[in-house]
């Protein structure tokens, strides 16, 4: 693969490019999109057509350029989250029926919660997850849900790697928050993000019993009933769980230990 002079590679500046719109973007100048990706002008302009021709962008009047369709089917298509989420779909569905209130299925990637489907209604506490948006373990409910799972040895390589930059944290408080969580089954965070709601979540096990993702709610903090929330969500991941099974859907989640 020819590498550029600075020594990137086609497949890096195409990264660079895709993954530089913004979220919520509908569109770039091209001129803005080379200066996210730190590229040249003139090499953004030949990617981005190159890439339009494939249907991987749209290049539009006036210079203007946004993801393309074609992109969004593929990732669709193809997505190693698509087994899951057909799973857990009508769990979540029941749950937020009963609730009124948000639902989030996230699976772990790296050190954040990696949130694949959420579930909201009209009049619903704030909710900072969003679908295919990321928050840093400690966080989330679903994150500490997710990592109090994982083997000690993946639990130890985050806690040596662990940074709050806003200083609210220490490793030795996300021990015991993992800690917490592995002991009563579920994670709560209350007013943490938003100081008017509460997380709730709890792990997701596949087949062979590997915590693949984590089956949450945000509630408002004055209405939290852990007695009734609880089990409703156990109960469902339980669900979920059964309905991948063993098969070469859950098989395609990887465990953090695999990585």
């Amino acid at each position: 693969m020819a590498n550029s002079a600075s020594g990137d590679s086609v497949v890096d500046r195409v990264v660079r490019l895709i993954a530089a719109f913004p979220e919520g973007s509908a569109a770039l100048q091209l001129s803005e999109l080379a200066d996210r990706a730190g590229l040249p002008l003139t090499t953004a302009h030949r990617l981005a057509r190159q890439l339009a021709g494939h249907g991987l962008l749209e290049l539009g009047n006036g210079g203007s350029v946004r993801l393309g369709l074609r992109l969004w089917e593929l990732v669709n298509r193809n997505s190693p989250t698509l087994a899951l989420r057909q799973a857990a779909m009508p769990f979540m569905e029941d749950i937020q029926q009963v609730l009124n209130q948000n639902v989030n299925l996230a699976v772990l990637d790296g050190w954040d919660a990696l949130f694949v489907e959420r579930l909201s209604r009209r009049g619903s506490v704030a909710n900072r997850a969003k679908v295919a948006g990321r928050m840093p373990v400690h966080l989330s409910s679903a994150g500490l849900a997710l990592m109090a799972h994982q083997p000690a040895p993946v639990q130890a390589a985050y806690l040596r790697g662990f940074e709050d930059p806003a200083g609210r944290l220490r490793p030795a408080d996300v021990r015991v928050l993992l800690a917490d969580t592995s002991r009563q089954g579920f994670a709560e965070l209350a007013g943490v993000v938003d100081p008017d709601t509460w997380g709730i979540a709890v792990p997701v096990r596949d087949g062979r019993k590997r915590t693949v993702a984590a089956l949450g709610v945000v509630v408002p903090l004055q209405e939290v009933r852990l007695q009734a929330l609880v089990p409703a969500l156990q109960t469902a991941a339980r669900g979920i769980g059964r309905r991948l099974g063993d098969t070469r859907g859950a098989a395609s989640f990887r465990s953090t230990e695999e990585m």
